[in-house]
């Protein structure tokens, strides 16, 4: 089951070619672990090249960003990224709560869904950038942390979570129960400890975890509650924004 769920949440996160057929999908939506199980090789396949960068070309700054912001595109795709493109156009528009989502809706791009996309993919690329500090080492461990606990972030909104409507939001939220958080917690710890006796790790794993109760809270006051691109803005953000505190709590350490 727990296998059968890690494929799932590997077909659902990334473009690798695994877990799309339905016993796979409907496993991952009832098992939240497996988003934080299936972080650890996501954000180990994201760091590997950062990794080799930072010991080839230490010094080259935008080498380095290049390959972060590369990974991450390459192994995850765009899916994600048109949950942050959505919420920028939903911050941005005024009216009620049914304004807001009929703009999620709308297949046009908005300014506030280029700003949004533009302003991640700086912040990645410049979390990428500041990675030059630290030993290779240190580095990926904090781009795996990072996605721990971005992933965290999501298991959290699926446990704690409730739908605006029936689609890719409720096949989370409607097959977990806030108890269920606890094993997603525990898979974690472990992340906390990747940057050695700094608390760059466990850091990073707060952050995200933080930054997906932030978005959820802000869906449920905006838009009466989560959705798909709630979900796919949550990954986004937690994970710039995990990077980025990662590296300055190491950096204070």
């Amino acid at each position: 089951m727990v296998l059968k769920a890690i494929r799932g949440a590997l077909g659902f996160l990334t473009r690798l070619p695994i877990g799309t057929d339905e016993a796979a999908w409907t496993a991952f939506c009832r098992t939240p672990s497996a988003f934080v199980l299936a972080a650890y090789p996501i954000g180990a396949l994201i760091a590997l090249p950062v990794g080799v960068g930072l010991w080839l070309v230490p010094d080259v700054e935008a080498s380095v960003a290049a390959l972060l912001v590369g990974g991450v595109i390459g192994l995850t795709g765009v899916n994600h990224a048109d949950g942050i493109a959505d919420l920028g156009d939903a911050v941005v528009v005024h009216g009620d709560r049914e304004r807001r989502r009929s703009v999620m809706k709308d297949t046009t791009v908005g300014v506030g869904a280029v700003l949004a996309l533009t302003s991640t993919l700086v912040g990645l690329a410049l979390a990428g950038m500041a990675l030059t500090n630290c030993p290779p080492l240190v580095a990926v461990g904090l781009v795996i942390a990072a996605e721990v606990g971005t992933k965290l972030g999501l298991a959290a909104i699926a446990c704690l979570g409730t739908a605006t409507h029936e689609g890719l939001g409720s096949a989370f939220t409607t097959a977990t129960t806030p108890r269920a958080l606890f094993g997603p917690t525990v898979v974690a710890l472990f992340a906390c400890g990747l940057t050695g006796r700094s608390l760059g790790g466990t850091t990073a794993v707060v952050v995200g975890l933080c930054t997906g109760l932030a978005v959820s809270v802000w869906a449920y006051r905006t838009l009466g509650g989560v959705s798909g691109d709630v979900f796919g803005g949550a990954n986004e953000l937690g994970r710039v924004f995990a990077l980025h505190a990662g590296v300055i709590a190491w950096t204070l350490s």
